[in-house]
């Protein structure tokens, strides 16, 4: 038994969980999740969703509800049960909502804003965000198309990336929700430059590799072929690449894409950066679809979540697999605990070594 699971309930790192979309299966992800003993030892949790959704997904699964229940206006690090829903009793989504609606909206972006405070105030050591729908969010008038944008605005930060881990492959993305004619108009050295940068610093700070090797995927067929199928790769990733190593990152490319990400599932490289969405998602949905995760970096606190969405079609019907939730808080806890590990080893170092 490792450290981590001898500490005292007091101790451990407390995760906290959004329900997701109260009418999508996030609250039987979640239940079904958290139901798994081995998660629950793990680390202690606070579920910030509403209680009756989880209790209504907990019966369809024959599941005995195991947390506790509190005021989400109170909620503590201190709770001394392992799992505790922080309740939205004010919000109520009829059960035979089964698409994008305002009112789930509205609780699903309350969710995440809260457990977005908690994490900066230390109250939770990482958040795991269960699936939303982006049409419930524009309905109940979000300032965010998703979460990657709101938790970014929250957190006061200027930079920010998505990052995908599927089994031994990790993804970041220089673009993000753009259309892909449009990604041209923003396609610049600065957002490969940055991806590149932010994936560095999370593969150093949450998955303890001092020195990890970054592949830079090309954006046209071939690299380019030289110009003949665009210039993107001499004018735009070529630059952003030498950028990186004049900052010491050990990063090359670009690579056509269409062998880069086998390269790196074999070991060459310890993560790539993607140009554009489906660059990225098609290979990590493919790799491993149900255990692929979704975090959020360049940003100060941890973010995981599951790459599938909501799922309304099968909401209710306990068809839901929890795989991919399961998949999300085990990564939250090892960034957390890799980044305790990690700055516990800074501050051990003395002034005199920091000289040395």
């Amino acid at each position: 038994m490792n450290k981590t699971n001898n500490n005292s309930i007091s101790e451990q790192m407390v995760i906290g969980v959004t329900m997701g979309d109260p009418a999508g299966i996030g609250p039987e992800v979640v239940v079904k999740a958290l139901a798994d003993p081995d998660i629950r030892r793990a680390a202690k949790f606070i579920v910030f969703g509403m209680n009756e959704q989880l209790c209504y997904a907990a019966d369809r699964a024959e599941i005995e509800p195991f947390w506790g229940r509190h005021q989400h206006e109170k909620i503590s690090r201190d709770y001394p049960c392992k799992v505790v829903v922080a309740d939205y009793d004010e919000y109520s989504v009829p059960p035979w909502i089964n698409g994008p609606s305002r009112v789930a909206g509205e609780a699903s972006i309350r969710f995440c804003l809260d457990a977005i405070d908690a994490a900066r105030a230390g109250i939770i050591d990482a958040m795991v965000t269960g699936p939303i729908s982006k049409t419930s969010w524009k309905m109940a008038d979000a300032e965010w198309p998703g979460h990657t944008e709101m938790l970014a605005h929250r957190c006061k930060s200027k930079r920010k990336a998505m990052m995908f881990t599927s089994g031994p492959l990790k993804v970041a993305l220089a673009t993000i929700h753009e259309a892909l004619f449009e990604v041209r108009h923003k396609f610049r050295i600065g957002c490969v430059f940055e991806a590149i940068d932010l994936l560095n610093d999370a593969m150093k700070e949450y998955f303890g590799l001092e020195n990890p090797r970054i592949g830079v995927a090309a954006l046209n067929p071939h690299a380019g072929e030289n110009g003949q199928f665009g210039d993107e790769e001499e004018r735009v990733i070529s630059p952003a690449i030498l950028l990186a190593q004049e900052q010491g990152i050990n990063c090359s490319g670009p690579f056509p894409a269409d062998t880069l990400f086998l390269r790196a599932v074999r070991g060459e490289f310890d993560a790539v950066v993607a140009m554009y969405h489906d660059q990225a998602m098609i290979p990590v949905k493919l790799l491993d679809f149900e255990n692929a995760v979704n975090v959020t970096i360049g940003i100060p606190i941890i973010r995981t979540a599951p790459a599938h969405g909501t799922a309304f079609d099968i909401a209710g019907k306990n068809l839901a697999n929890p795989s991919g939730m399961k998949a999300a808080i085990t990564t939250a806890i090892q960034m957390a605990a890799t980044k305790k590990t990690i700055n516990a080893q800074v501050q051990r170092i003395t002034p005199r070594q920091m000289w040395d």
